[in-house]
């Protein structure tokens, strides 16, 4: 398969080779064809090729897809000489000019020229760039792209203070894709009367590097009248955002990341398909609390946020996937965060597919003492994915799942290698312990999971040890999984390590133990 590179050094070769041979044909093509050839290439090779001819000129002043932000990477690929030698033909002055703008710092002065220069009808359809530059500079630049109509804006910029953001975008009826990141220090928002004002017909909008100190009224922008046709929304790095109500009726993704003062999240998105939530929430504020109301909501990912006071998750009934990690010192933790996390999850129990990051199977060990407390059972959920550092101290939190997950196929168990060091000590002889207090708990338990030991087909442990929890766990469901299938363990870098006649004899131990029990294929790695 042709790569992008290869692709880029074909098309110029045969741009170049066919000015060399003095048969234009590919100026003959129309123009939107000509455009859709040169979308291939880097921006500085598409200014370079205006040299050539009128025609070509008249291609670079129309061309629609702007992307500048390759202008400061060094091409990895030499000119043909059949260039070379055409490029030698043409006034010097004027391709030293063109290459010096081309490689200004960031690239600014270039693509004030191109902008400049560009034909009064010539609409834009992408505008993409990366600079340090002014807020004044940065203006300008944005009012003359909508001044040709763009389509789709994406600006990284560092400024020398946090600016306000570009209103000339707000009014904007030809904006559709609207993507702004700053890198420091940060920008802010006009008054919600101006931004509601606005944005009409805006697809999607992404903005890093949000301050939003004392704009209490923007906490509820993100709304129907605001945004009627937004379907996707990003927001990344937002100081002083505590509240966020989103209920924009037609959004169909919506991403937040580090939204550290987060206190209150509302999203009521009757059309919703994907949500990111990773490393947001106030860890110190009282009252915290998420609310999500999403009925076609299909995945969601909730990663390194910490545990809000209150949980309510409504009507996902359409879920098919769900991440979920939390953030929290377990010292830490009280009845009203345990409550919240067991209410957080019971909210995805529609989900076919769960994965449970660090910490989660800890937490719901400590959930297990509450009385109560209760997870909602996974009915439809058909695989199940656990990360976590295995020992007899989370075993409650695992049974709690197992558990709840009736007619789960595949189970992965992912134990983490930090604790696999801490679990050395309690390696021994297993095989010789037929009722050691691990085996005498997963057996308890053998009659309440017994949906859950009818369905798993598929168990698969990655980081497994001969330690006391690992072999007790997998003895427990080689013996009760009557429709097991196969059973894959992958073996810790620790254990790889001990000794290797003893690891054969546990291996055997298992093999042998397998037969006896069930027509599992085990197969070791």
């Amino acid at each position: 398969m042709e790569t992008r590179s290869v692709k880029k050094k074909r098309l110029l070769d045969e741009i170049y080779a066919s000015f060399s041979c003095g048969e234009d044909r590919i100026s003959d093509l129309p123009d939107a064809v000509i455009h859709q050839i040169l979308f291939f290439l880097p921006i500085k090779s598409i200014a370079k090729l205006s040299v050539l001819s009128k025609r070509w000129k008249h291609m670079w002043h129309t061309f629609p897809d702007l992307d500048f932000t390759t202008i400061n990477v060094p091409s990895t690929s030499t000119s043909p000489s059949s260039y070379n030698n055409l490029i030698s033909k043409v006034s010097s002055n004027v391709y030293k000019k063109l290459h010096a703008n081309c490689t200004s710092a960031g690239g600014a002065d270039f693509i004030d020229q191109v902008l400049s220069f560009r034909e009064k009808n010539s609409g834009i359809r992408v505008l993409r760039f990366r600079a340090n530059l002014s807020f004044s500079h940065l203006n300008a630049l944005i009012r003359g792209a909508v001044k040709h109509n763009v389509q789709e804006l994406d600006v990284e910029v560092a400024t020398n203070d946090y600016f306000n953001f570009p209103r000339s975008a707000i009014n904007s009826d030809s904006l559709r894709v609207f993507k702004l990141k700053s890198k420091y220090p940060g920008f802010r928002l006009p008054p919600s009367s101006i931004m509601k004002n606005g944005f009409k017909n805006l697809f999607t909008l992404s903005l890093s590097c949000l301050i939003m100190y004392e704009q209490p009224s923007l906490h509820d922008l993100f709304t129907e009248t605001s945004f009627p046709l937004l379907k996707k929304l990003s927001l990344d790095g937002c100081t002083g955002l505590t509240y966020l109500h989103v209920s924009c009726r037609v959004l169909e993704n919506l991403i937040l990341e580090n939204c550290f003062q987060l206190e209150n999240l509302d999203i009521m998105c009757s059309k919703l398909e994907k949500l990111s939530v990773n490393s947001c929430f106030d860890s110190y504020s009282s009252g915290t609390e998420v609310k999500i109301v999403g009925p076609r909501l299909k995945s969601i990912v909730w990663s390194n946020n910490t545990i809000t006071d209150q949980s309510c998750l409504e009507n996902l009934t359409c879920l098919i996937e769900a991440f979920v990690g939390f953030f929290v010192l377990l010292e830490d933790l009280g009845a009203m965060k345990l409550r919240s996390v067991n209410d957080f999850l019971s909210g995805l129990s529609h989900s076919h597919s769960l994965v449970l990051e660090n910490q989660s199977v800890e937490i719901l060990s400590k959930n297990n003492h509450l009385a109560g407390i209760s997870l909602r059972p996974f009915s439809k959920l058909r695989s199940l994915e656990l990360h976590t550092g295995f020992h007899k101290h989370n075993i409650p939190g695992l049974a709690n799942l197992f558990r709840s997950s009736p007619a789960t196929n595949t189970l992965i168990l992912k134990i983490t290698n930090e604790h696999n060091i801490q679990r050395r000590k309690w390696n021994r002889d297993l095989w010789q312990l037929s009722n050691s207090g691990e085996e005498r708990f997963w057996e308890s338990q053998s009659n309440a999971m017994n949906s859950f030991l009818q369905h798993l087909k598929v168990v698969k442990i990655h980081g497994f040890s001969e330690c006391e929890s690992d072999v007790s766990l997998v003895k427990f469901l080689l013996k009760h999984g009557k429709v097991l299938q196969e059973m894959f363990l992958c073996v810790a870098e620790l254990s790889k390590s001990r000794d290797s006649l003893h690891r054969e004899k546990i291996k055997s131990q298992i093999m042998g133990f397998s037969k006896a029990s069930c027509n599992a294929k085990i197969v070791f790695k």
